[in-house]
């Protein structure tokens, strides 16, 4: 059975014309469930009840269940969901001064196979749809009855790796008869998918592209992150180029901080010449230690010298807040916690 949230408005517009229906009772469907956040089709009271019976004969709602809730001191909130498959996937609602930020997950599993990430071991079983994209939204605002307003895909999976669904899902987001949430409160991370990188600048989305950039040389990079093989640091820095070229908009450059690494001076020095004259920032993130994981958090020290350098030499540069690192922050740390039990 097909999950109505998969489909954005002009589409779901086109599903209830080829079943006689009149295109605006789509906007009604679409108000139902992005605004008024029902979990079920006979919730629709506006809706012909012949209608809603359709709707449930041909649709599901695909009402995440919550498995695991881990609240942070912070007050971060981990989310493990089932995806009604069997798998599950993680969901992570930060607040910030400005709003609740989301983190999402886009794959359940990931085949990028970075050696810092704690998804890195558990296999890739399938892409998201754009529905199950939105519906960890939907069912995190449900439990905790707030209005998200940034929204990151950044949990596990690779984004540009499940390019159509991601996208498709920002268009939900975005459309100010469903969540309404803007497209410059949004951010897409990559580890670096070149040809989707040029892809994306052609959309016209105003969002946030970040790029897991992590090292400056591609024999570090490389060991760190194998799909430097694939796309090296060169032809990487070339799309975000064109990207900026393109979008006028500022890309930022993920960079965590392992100790003994990628945080020398060296690194800082690499980092500049690298980035010189973009459009950019620099988001330097203390990395989480992870289960048999090969890499351990730098010194404050060395991470403060680290940010100074490369503020003193016209890169803009801040450090990630660190948020719930008493709830396994890392991604993908509590889903592989509850496989492994």
């Amino acid at each position: 059975m097909k999950n109505i949230k998969d489909y954005n408005l002009e589409e779901l517009k086109e599903e209830l014309v080829s079943m006689g229906e009149k295109p605006f009772r789509a906007e009604q469907i679409f108000k139902w469930l992005y605004q008024e956040k029902v979990k079920s089709f006979d919730e629709m009271t506006n809706i012909s009840l012949e209608l809603r019976e359709k709707l449930k004969e041909n649709y599901t709602m695909c009402n995440f269940n919550i498995l695991k809730k881990q609240v942070s001191r912070d007050g971060t909130i981990k989310y493990l969901f089932d995806v009604l498959d069997g798998n599950a996937i993680e969901t992570v609602l930060m607040s910030y001064h400005h709003g609740y930020s989301i983190c999402v997950s886009s794959q359940i599993g990931c085949k990028m196979g970075c050696k810092f990430c704690a998804s890195t071991g558990i296999n890739f079983i399938r892409n998201l749809t754009s529905g199950e994209i939105v519906e960890q939204i939907l069912a995190v605002e449900q439990d905790e009855k707030l209005r998200i307003s940034n929204v990151v895909f950044m949990g596990i999976g690779e984004p540009l790796d499940n390019y159509d669904n991601v996208i498709n899902a920002i268009h939900i987001l975005n459309n100010q008869k469903g969540l309404s949430i803007g497209a410059r409160h949004i951010s897409i991370s990559t580890s670096g998918l070149v040809p989707k990188i040029y892809k994306l600048a052609e959309e016209n989305i105003p969002c946030t592209l970040s790029i897991s950039l992590h090292a400056t040389t591609n024999e570090k990079r490389s060991s760190m992150m194998p799909v430097n093989d694939a796309y090296p640091i060169e032809e990487l820095i070339k799309a975000c180029k064109d990207y900026i070229a393109k979008t006028n908009r500022r890309i930022s450059f993920e960079y965590a901080l392992a100790k003994d690494n990628n945080d020398n001076l060296e690194d800082a020095k690499g980092l500049v010449k690298l980035l010189k004259g973009m459009l950019c920032h620099v988001n330097l993130i203390p990395i989480n230690k992870i289960e048999n994981g090969s890499y351990t958090k730098s010194s404050n020290e060395h991470i403060m010298k680290f940010r100074d350098y490369l503020n003193d030499h016209g890169i803009v540069a801040t450090i990630r807040r660190e948020l719930g690192s008493d709830i396994d922050a890392a991604c993908g740390q509590l889903r592989r916690k509850n496989l492994e039990q």
